[in-house]
């Protein structure tokens, strides 16, 4: 069975192919600058080879249609023709309470998605277009919704709720949802099998750290609290979100700079985070190099920043899971910043934690374990791999629905 994986973002569309029999990736790679100038898409085939393609790319329609027919053409593409697309996983943000798993996708299904949409204003209504798209490029195909909040949907009451008038809660459904759930649950699970143990024995917290980042807390297999709240917006620093912030900052500047909701909501979402504080990028790989090499104060106040925010919540989560047995890494920065994995685990010390140095500054993007064979904590770098579970979830779910007709 070969699955097309989207997840479409306000001006990007990354796409995996997968032979699922196989257990192979095809094809995969990202449209970048939808709708905006000097857009292009970036490809890598089966062999690692990778071939950009500069072009006017409009809309997600136009983008979609694109990497199609880079998957079919003669020279760049790994199949022949649509038809061997059997179905198409979308990865959505947010599934509100109404979805604790994955789903076949009918209108029905798309219709709660985009009742969602004002829950996640920056995600929802673009995994839409993708969705929309496939339907006109591809009449019939089966499409199946992923949802980021799924996982966390095991959280208890008294971690999701609140402290506002209950009455809004029955009106608005606003509670903690948490995000990049699909993550989270990738990285227990595949921590389970490089460790061949059962994770329900096991209290983990993996840290997803990208552009956006989030911190959950899995005991017995499931998510009890995450970082992300009612919104993306909550918990750690990121690229250009601030993470957790007085709400009462926020009025006093909307009063203050006489600005309105839409301007408020682009201050928040695209002009806060590492950006904002530092004045140099929301790209922590050059916040690190002007801290370190240009001993920029800025860049290191934002560095110091998002490291003390971090260990605020893993401080957190060891509290509410009364210990941690395993503390994951992943995502861009995860992955990639030696630095930032030492300077946390530096302070775990005092619970028992060997941190491993010399591997740790040795490895980049890739399985491993970076604590010594005798630490009461374990650590690891995991590789994420959202696309994966979307594949597994999008085959499942087709495969039942055929199996019913």
């Amino acid at each position: 069975m070969k699955i097309l994986i989207l997840n479409c973002g306000s001006s990007s569309i990354k796409y995996q192919l997968f032979d699922m029999n196989k257990k192979s990736v095809l094809a995969k790679g990202i449209a970048e600058k939808v709708g905006l100038k000097g857009s292009f898409v970036n490809h890598e085939k089966e062999n690692g080879e990778k071939i950009i393609f500069e072009g006017e790319i409009i809309d997600h329609l136009v983008g979609i249609e694109y990497i199609l027919g880079i998957i079919i053409s003669k020279k760049h593409g790994c199949i022949s023709s649509l038809e061997e697309i059997d179905a198409v996983g979308h990865r959505v943000v947010n599934g509100g309470e109404k979805f604790s798993a994955s789903v076949y996708i009918t209108d029905e299904v798309q219709a709660e998605i985009e009742k969602f949409s004002q829950l996640a204003p920056l995600h929802n209504p673009a995994n839409l277009k993708g969705i929309n798209a496939v339907k006109l490029l591809i009449p019939g195909i089966p499409q199946v919704a992923v949802f980021d909040t799924a996982f966390h949907q095991t959280l208890p009451e008294h971690a999701y709720m609140y402290a506002i008038p209950y009455s809004l809660y029955n009106k608005y459904g606003i509670r903690k949802y948490g995000y990049h759930g699909t993550s989270h649950f990738y990285l227990s699970r595949r921590a389970g099998e490089i460790l061949n143990t059962d994770i329900a024995r096991l209290k983990i917290i993996t840290c997803h750290m990208g552009n956006g980042s989030s911190i959950t807390a899995i005991k017995d297999g499931k998510s009890i609290e995450t970082s992300m709240g009612f919104t993306p917006l909550e918990g750690l620093i990121m690229g250009t979100r601030p993470g957790d912030l007085d709400i009462g900052i926020l009025t006093f500047i909307m009063d203050k700079e006489k600005i309105g909701l839409p301007a408020a909501n682009t201050l928040i979402n695209k002009q806060s985070g590492m950006l904002g504080i530092t004045g140099v990028s929301s790209d922590m790989r050059e916040i690190e190099e002007a801290a370190v090499k240009d001993n920029n104060h800025r860049a290191q106040l934002g560095f110091d920043m998002y490291i003390y925010r971090a260990k605020k919540y893993i401080g957190a989560y060891i509290n509410i899971m009364e210990g941690v047995d395993l503390l994951i890494f992943s995502g861009g920065i995860g992955e990639n910043s030696p630095l930032i994995r030492g300077k946390i685990c530096e302070s775990l010390q005092f619970l028992g934690l060997e941190f491993d140095k010399k591997k740790n500054a040795s490895i980049q993007a890739k399985e491993a374990v970076i604590s010594k064979p005798g630490s009461k904590i374990k650590v690891m770098i995991i590789p994420t791999n959202e696309e994966l579970v979307i594949a597994e979830d999008t085959m499942k779910i087709v495969t039942q629905m055929s199996g019913k007709t």
